[in-house]
């Protein structure tokens, strides 16, 4: 059975976690790994349902995220997360229950005028604002990782790039075969 591992993407909202993680999942099948998503908003309505945006309520959240990604990990799946995760000591906690040698984290940096530019639902706007409260990166604090495993910047790079950045240190620690180049 192959040994799973979980690629911890974190970033703020708008970043590009989801779309990484669309364009990841599809590779790592083609590479005979068995994937599985943790979408942030598929897990806060399935999972977390009723959670807030408390920092206590944010943090079970990512611990509910990072229960679930160790079991799979165990049972040998390849696991991507796309949750903000805001928190280094909440992504630290993720990083010890599922194993540092199974947990690449991922930080998808982007920045706030780039987030604002694109966001089509005004979300940046009202916070910025102060129309929207708790909000990641503007009345919420957002702690950047310190040394993440892989950093890819969605303000300058293309998907099919950080993507790829993302299978390089995937390979590099054996955890998946060099395989044929991202598909656009």
């Amino acid at each position: 059975m192959n040994q799973g591992f979980t690629v911890w993407l974190t970033g703020l909202s708008g970043a590009g976690k989801s779309t990484i993680a669309e364009r990841l999942g599809p590779e790592l099948i083609a590479r005979g790994c068995n994937v599985e998503v943790l979408d942030g908003d598929e897990v806060r309505t399935h999972l977390s349902k009723g959670l807030g945006f408390s920092r206590e309520d944010r943090d079970i959240n990512i611990g509910r995220i990072s229960f679930v990604a160790s079991l799979l990990v165990k049972h040998g799946a390849a696991v991507i997360t796309a949750a903000i995760s805001p928190y280094a000591l909440a992504r630290a906690e993720a990083r010890q229950r599922i194993g540092s040698e199974r947990f690449v984290e991922v930080y998808v940096r982007c920045s706030l005028n780039e987030l604002t530019r694109r966001d089509v639902k005004g979300l940046y706007a009202k916070a910025i604002a102060g129309e929207l409260q708790h909000f990641t990166g503007v009345s919420d604090p957002y702690e950047a990782p310190e040394s993440p495993d892989v950093v890819v910047d969605s303000e300058v790079e293309a998907v099919e790039e950080s993507v790829s950045k993302i299978l390089s240190e995937l390979e590099k620690r054996g955890y998946i075969q060099a395989g044929a180049t991202v598909a656009s």
